[in-house]
């Protein structure tokens, strides 16, 4: 049995249909991230499961029960808010425990549990501390100790990290897998931020329009994307996509005429004079030097950017542009042409048409 099992959640709003039939099961102790552009559903899908909104359709199961109907207080799950949501008139220790007084646990009992929690977050120096003399890593981790300290069946983390600076938001994806990884907790988590999603998740599910794009590891989204969209979401720089035709020989680049492979994995899928789009990441794509492996082809630099662990180049091939992320000591000129090699086996070909992967099942 699923520790939580999301059975075919729709949601309207009048007309506007913004879930379109979910479907998740969720093991004990998996953390799931539900990645996705502002308006794909993906908060909306949490609400529901918190009991904040009521679905149009559909179940939500913990177990063997199901939650439909039940006050959110009654789910036994924990929600963490992106605003902390933190009481300014009580101590760290209290906010930590006010979950448990409200329940009416044993004062005794309550200080052991906040105890423990502040232990686990490493904020025991800051118990007698209110909210307002805290920095906002601080505060966030308090607002994970108030969750934490209800030991429930599942967590729900609603962008929490968005109101850190880039910094403060490392630390805490860190600390969060620490977490993860000592308790064993089920997790479900909303965010954005690609990076959040491929570090912290064990599943991510890409949503779009209120459906899901893609559900699998972090490694299945990045390197098998099932649609242009994920391979296009996924990714900074993303994937370069590429007009192309399936000739005779192999590929042939829409504008420039380059001659491409045709991988092996696509072999059977498509057939002579289809057109598709190519996909390879930026990364797969290095300087040519004479007598390397590799396909070749050449493009025009137009734009080259040192971010410190590597030099992003920003290149035409014909009239379509790639970008390649290449050691920070490369050289490159921008306004010259330069060649650029790759595998045959980091190519990704889609239907133009439907958006999705042409790798056979």
């Amino acid at each position: 049995m699923s520790a939580l099992e999301i059975r075919n959640i729709h949601k309207r709003y009048g007309e506007v249909e913004t879930l379109k039939g979910i479907d998740i099961a969720l093991e004990s102790g998996e953390f799931l991230v539900l990645l996705g552009s502002s308006g794909c559903g993906k908060s909306t899908l949490l609400n529901i499961i918190a009991g904040l909104a009521e679905p149009s359709g559909g179940d939500i199961r913990i177990g063997e029960r199901s939650i439909m109907g039940l006050h959110p207080k009654d789910r036994d799950i924990a929600m963490v808010f992106q605003s902390y949501a933190l009481y300014p008139n009580m101590s760290v220790a209290r906010n930590i425990g006010f979950g448990l007084e409200m329940r009416k646990v044993s004062v005794p009992e309550r200080e052991k549990a906040v105890r423990e929690t502040a232990r686990l977050l490493q904020i025991e120096n800051l118990l007698d501390r209110k909210p307002s003399q805290l920095s906002g890593g601080q505060r966030q981790r308090v607002a994970i100790g108030r969750a934490l300290v209800r030991n429930p069946q599942v967590f729900l983390f609603d962008e929490p990290l968005s109101n850190l600076d880039a910094k403060l938001r490392m630390e805490m994806r860190t600390e969060l897998k620490r977490l993860h990884q000592m308790l064993k907790t089920t997790i479900v988590y909303v965010t954005h931020d690609q990076i959040e999603a491929m570090t912290l998740a064990t599943r991510i599910a890409v949503m779009r329009d209120g459906r899901i794009e893609q559900l699998g590891t972090p490694e299945d989204i990045y390197d098998r994307p099932a649609t242009l969209y994920v391979a296009g979401f996924v990714g900074s720089p993303p994937m370069n996509i590429l007009d192309a035709a399936v000739a005779d020989d192999g590929l042939r680049l829409a504008s420039s005429g380059e001659s491409l492979p045709l991988p092996v994995d696509f072999r059977n899928a498509v057939t002579a004079g289809r057109r598709v789009k190519i996909g390879i990441r930026p990364e797969a794509l290095r300087l040519a030097n004479m007598g390397m492996p590799g396909t070749r082809v050449t493009a025009r630099v137009e734009v080259v950017e040192l971010t410190g662990p590597e030099l992003v180049a920003t290149a035409k091939l014909g009239e379509q542009r790639i970008t390649a992320c290449l050691p920070p000591r490369t050289r490159l000129v921008a306004g010259l042409e330069h060649a650029f090699s790759f595998d045959e086996a980091a190519l990704h070909l889609f239907d133009p048409e439907t958006g999705r992967t042409l790798l056979p099942a």
